[in-house]
């Protein structure tokens, strides 16, 4: 509620101070208060030219116009003190009213009096500090670049991809991080990753603007990693996270920063993150707030329906191939022809048969169609893989007592905000994180008693919603059938289009994916 009232005073201020500004400059205040004719009005003001009618229309670009307008109004007022046009840029509600009101100010036409002029050091400070301003308020607060690091959303979204990433779409969150380095995530560039970029506290309170829509089933969200918040400073989240090394070597040695794990080796200290500072995820969202999830033989049920598998998306397969008859540097071109990438190539063998002239492409991934389009070249014999080993700790909710693989999981219930859920043997490693990690409450359990806060209970009321988000390369993606729900408050935004896509294999541009719906299934 606060910031809403924050944000109320931020446009009211600005546009009271527009009020007076217009009076002190000889024009009809009552122009302040008029929606868009006010800009047209203030764009007058400021000598600027027609083009600038056409920036403000234009999200995104509009808020660098907004902030720059406020600054060139100053100049018509010649005052062009740095830190009071920092002011002017950062506080445009109290600015305005200032000079406005303020005895010492007078307008001077731009078209009659030309500007005073400034040092070129002055100049190119303005201009930097006005550009990084301007830059962390898009970046925040209406839409953010963003490159698709991994394959796990392969064959809809590729690796090399670039998406522009809506932060309306949802509605922008408030920065809950303030003391930062501007337009850096978590890490100093260039430090690989060793130096935050960073101060853990002050902390502000999680809030979320009124956003255009809500998000839906496929959308493709973008989102903090929910376990990410305790991390292992050796490897990325995506690798191993904290509390997959904590089931395999205890929580202890973990936390010692001296553990070796078997199979990743040294797993480095224990940090903490805060909410939005933990790693971006992309993934579709499959499960809303309320429903029950169960997926059977690789297929999605939602409340004991299936639903549509994007087309795209890939499963694994096993592609055998007789040596004999087709070399593997043929065969390769094959794969890449049909869409395979190298690394995925590279990683599927082919496995030589003993005393057998047959190799295997194992765990290779392909959409249906591409699996359709390599049988009926009639090179190769192609079979679908399951995923049907156990992963009994690995798989949410991680408590190893539930027999199920990716391909068979669940059922497993999405809570909803204001959902009151029972609590007990059976249903506590579901909410465990839900009470305590994500809703910041103490949670006790003496004598087969549970207790949250201190006080006794046998129910649990859920304060926000959870999403269920998983990866289309549904054999190759760290998604929520390995650590569970996302609550709202880690939803960063909604991916709108790809803006630009490299083909790393073949180093060109992916002219085809130019605007395509980032969404699309």
């Amino acid at each position: 509620m606060i910031y809403d009232i924050l944000l109320a005073i931020y446009f009211l201020g600005t546009i009271a101070g527009l009020w007076f500004v217009f009076k002190k400059a000889g024009i009809a205040p009552w122009k302040a208060v008029v929606p868009l004719y006010n800009i047209v009005v203030w764009i007058r003001l400021c000598g600027k030219s027609w083009r600038w009618y056409i920036y403000m229309l234009i999200p995104g670009v509009n808020i660098f116009c907004f902030l720059l307008l406020v600054q060139e109004t100053a100049k018509v007022f010649r005052r062009y003190g740095f830190w009071e046009q920092l002011l002017a840029v950062l506080l445009p509600c109290i600015y305005l009213l200032w000079l406005g009101l303020s005895p010492k100010t007078a307008y001077v036409d731009p078209r009659e009096e030309k500007p005073a002029k400034v040092s070129e050091a002055r100049d190119w400070t303005d201009a930097i500090v006005f550009a990084v301003i301007a830059a962390v308020l898009i970046r925040s607060f209406t839409f953010e670049l963003y490159s698709i690091p991994s394959s796990s959303m392969e064959k809809s979204l590729l690796v090399g991809d670039r998406l522009l990433v809506s932060k309306m779409a949802y509605g922008p969150r408030v920065i809950m991080t303030p003391l930062s380095l501007p337009l850096m995530h978590n890490t100093i560039v260039g430090t690989n990753g060793a130096v935050d970029s960073y101060i853990e506290h002050p902390q502000l309170p999680y809030h979320r603007f009124v956003g255009l829509t809500k998000v839906k089933r496929f959308d493709a969200v973008v989102f903090n990693f929910p376990a990410g918040d305790t991390i292992l400073s050796a490897y990325p989240t995506c690798l191993v996270t904290y509390e997959q090394a904590v089931r395999d070597l205890g929580r202890e040695a973990v936390l010692s920063g001296n553990a070796v794990h078997p199979m990743f080796g040294p797993l480095g200290e224990v940090k903490t993150r805060p909410l939005d500072k933990r790693e971006n995820y992309i993934k579709r969202c499959i499960g809303l707030p309320g429903e029950d999830l169960q997926i059977i033989d690789q297929v999605v049920y939602i409340d004991g329906k299936p639903i549509e598998t994007p087309k795209d998306a890939q499963t694994t397969y096993g592609v055998h191939v007789d040596a004999s008859a087709v070399a593997p540097n043929s065969m390769n071109r094959q794969l890449d022809k049909v869409g395979v990438s190298a690394d995925d190539i590279a990683n599927a063998g082919p496995y030589p048969h003993q005393n057998s002239p047959m190799l295997t492409y194992a765990n290779l991934p392909l959409t249906q169609e591409m699996s359709s389009s390599l049988a009926a070249s009639g090179l190769c014999l192609v079979q679908r893989d399951t995923m049907e080993a156990t992963f009994t700790r690995d798989l949410f909710p991680n408590d190893g007592r539930r027999q199920q693989s990716v391909d068979n999981f669940g059922p497993v219930h999405i809570p909803a905000k204001g959902e009151v859920v029972e609590l007990n043997d059976s249903t506590l490693p579901y909410y465990l994180r839900v009470i305590t990690a994500y809703e910041g409450n103490t949670l006790e359990v003496r004598d087969g008693k549970y207790y949250i806060n201190g006080k006794e209970t046998t129910t649990y009321t859920v304060q926000q919603n959870y999403y269920w988000m998983m990866g289309d390369n549904r054999h190759n993606s760290q998604d929520s059938r390995f650590w569970g729900f996302v609550p709202e408050d880690h939803i960063s935004g909604k991916a709108r289009w790809v803006l630009w896509s490299w083909d790393k294999d073949h180093h060109k541009i992916r002219w085809n994916r130019m605007f395509k719906n980032a969404c699309a299934k």
